[in-house]
């Protein structure tokens, strides 16, 4: 049991907010500083903006305005897929395609959003593969077990398969069966 002057010899100090604000500052900006932040881009010819995103929230705003349906023809060159077949992965007509293209329209949100997270995966994946395009573009074509005998550019019509994908690239990047 502590005596009165065991109770004495202990001193607290008084609660400085500033002190802890700078603080907690400092850490943030050693976290910050150590983490890398990843920008998205799309660089739709044509049309003077690239669309650029890094945080969700950048990405909602770029999926509430819409892309430029050149964006289709951007992705389906990345993905190394015809743009016919990109438009079947949408669910969009070749005719229509063709008129909104011209008319200079933009996608609708999910087409959009679409668009953007396929940017995303299609990016990870060449990390994954350290930026070897022809054995990225390989694994794409090839049936995979861990998707069910799946080829993976077979998945990217919903964002359910989009994201299977890409959790079988981190089990690729993790030395895991991908």
């Amino acid at each position: 049991m502590a005596t009165r002057e065991d109770k004495k010899s202990i001193t607290l100090r008084k609660f400085d907010p500033e002190k802890s604000i700078k603080r907690a500052e400092r850490i943030k900006n050693a976290i910050s500083t150590k983490t890398k932040r990843v920008k998205w881009s799309i660089n739709v010819p044509g049309h003077e903006n690239e669309y650029v995103w890094d945080t969700q929230m950048d990405r909602l705003a770029l999926i509430r305005t819409g892309l430029p349906y050149e964006s289709i023809d951007v992705i389906s060159k990345k993905a190394d897929l015809p743009v016919k077949k990109m438009l079947q992965l949408i669910g969009l007509a070749q005719t229509t395609y063709n008129k909104r293209k011209r008319d200079n329209e933009f996608l609708s949100g999910r087409d959009s959003e679409l668009i953007l997270i396929l940017t995303e995966l299609l990016g990870f994946g060449l990390e994954v593969f350290n930026n070897e395009n022809e054995k990225f573009q390989r694994w794409l074509k090839k049936p995979n077990a861990s998707l069910g005998n799946a080829t993976p550019e077979s998945l990217f019509d919903s964002l359910t398969g989009i994201q299977e994908v890409r959790n079988s690239l981190n089990r690729l990047e993790y030395g895991n069966m991908a």
